[in-house]
């Protein structure tokens, strides 16, 4: 598979199997990570991976449904998917957030040509950043003078959904 075709087919999978990924599948998106351009190649981006049942990502959904004031949430923010990536990079680097999101599309790519489903995570900002941001940071192994940016949830499909559309018309502006 070429790259357009992964950015063509690729979509947010909200439905994983149980099935874990092999050493060999995680190894290969988090090198898709450490390959992405850096602002200045500053290189400050870290990757925290984590089971898929591991207890602090219970505990960061629970910060989340408190904060968003909701209950009887179907799913959890990843949708059980066997395998978490969380983000996190320099807090004091402007270019931090973009650099995150360029590594992290890369590693989405990389899991489509892999065959895999992924769903980049945003939803859990202020679970992370909020007042139990260092509790979170000791519990995701973030790196002191580090912040959280964004997430990724891996895993063998279970569900498959199409991609999105889109209208070029009203989104390209040719001047």
């Amino acid at each position: 598979m070429n790259v357009s075709e992964a950015i063509t087919k690729r979509s947010s999978t909200r439905g994983y199997t149980e099935e874990k990924l092999t050493e060999l599948e995680i190894k290969t998106i988090l090198e898709a990570g450490l390959k992405a351009p850096t602002a200045a190649n500053k290189q400050e981006i870290h990757f925290s991976v984590l089971d898929g049942d591991h207890p602090a990502l219970r505990e960061v959904e629970d910060e989340k449904n408190r904060l968003r004031d909701l209950n009887n949430v179907q799913h959890n923010f990843y949708y059980e998917a066997p395998t978490v990536i969380v983000i996190s990079a320099d807090a004091s680097y402007k270019w931090s957030p973009l650099d995150a999101g360029i590594a992290v599309q890369n590693m989405a790519l990389t899991a489509e040509e892999l065959g895999l489903g992924s769903l980049i995570i945003g939803c859990i900002y202020d679970a992370l950043r909020g007042e139990r941001k260092d509790e979170f940071a000791a519990k995701l192994a973030i790196p002191d003078g580090y912040e959280y940016e964004i997430a990724l949830a891996v895993g063998h499909k279970a569900v498959i959904k199409e991609p999105h559309t889109y209208d070029a018309t009203k989104q390209i502006t040719y001047l």
